[in-house]
C-alpha cells in the first residue's frame, strides 16, 4: 500500500462519492466506505462504522478487521468520547486514554469522526492503527473529506 498523501485523500473522497452516488442502501455504502478505508490507508489494523441506537448506544456497523466491540455507550471510550463532545478524536496511544475500550488488544492510536445527519449524530467513523501516534492532523483532515461525502449523501436521503 502506498503511503496516504493529501491529494490521495482527496482521490478517495472521490471515489467514495462515486461509489455511494447511486446506491439508496446505507448498510452497503458505508461497507464500501469501510473497504476503501481500509485497503488504501497503510497501517490500520481496523476500519469500519458505528452507528447510533438510540440516544445513549452506539452499534457496530459495517467494518473492516477483526471482530469488534458490538456496543458502546455514548461517552465511553473514543467512539463514545466522539459522540458525547460531537467532536473528532485523534489518539496518538489509546492506553493514555481514560476509559479505552480494547477491543483489540493490538491497536495503539485511533481515529475517530462524528458522522451527521441534518446536524445529528447519527454515527461515527473509526479507524485503529498497531502503531502509536500513526494518524496527523493531515490524516484526519483527509478522513473528513471522506466523512463530508458520507454526510452529503446522507442529506439527500428521505
Amino acid at each position: 500500500m502506498l503511503s496516504v498523501q493529501q491529494h490521495d485523500y482527496a482521490l478517495m473522497a472521490q471515489q467514495a462519492r462515486s461509489l455511494i452516488a447511486d446506491e439508496p442502501n446505507l448498510i452497503a455504502n458505508l461497507s464500501n466506505l469501510s473497504a476503501l478505508i481500509y485497503h488504501n490507508v497503510e497501517r490500520v489494523n481496523w476500519a469500519g462504522f458505528y452507528l447510533m441506537e438510540g440516544k445513549d448506544e452506539l452499534v457496530l456497523g459495517p467494518f473492516q478487521g477483526q471482530v469488534a466491540c458490538v456496543r458502546i455507550p455514548v461517552g465511553r471510550g473514543v467512539c463514545g468520547t466522539a459522540v458525547a463532545t460531537g467532536e473528532d478524536q485523534r489518539i496518538d496511544d489509546v492506553h493514555q486514554f481514560p476509559g479505552h475500550i480494547a477491543c483489540d488488544a493490538a491497536s495503539e492510536s485511533e481515529l475517530v469522526l462524528p458522522i451527521r445527519r441534518h446536524g445529528e449524530i447519527i454515527g461515527v467513523l473509526d479507524i485503529d492503527s498497531p502503531e502509536q501516534n500513526r494518524f496527523t492532523e493531515q490524516d484526519r483532515a483527509g478522513m473528513r473529506l471522506i466523512v463530508s461525502e458520507l454526510e452529503q449523501y446522507l442529506e439527500r436521503q428521505p
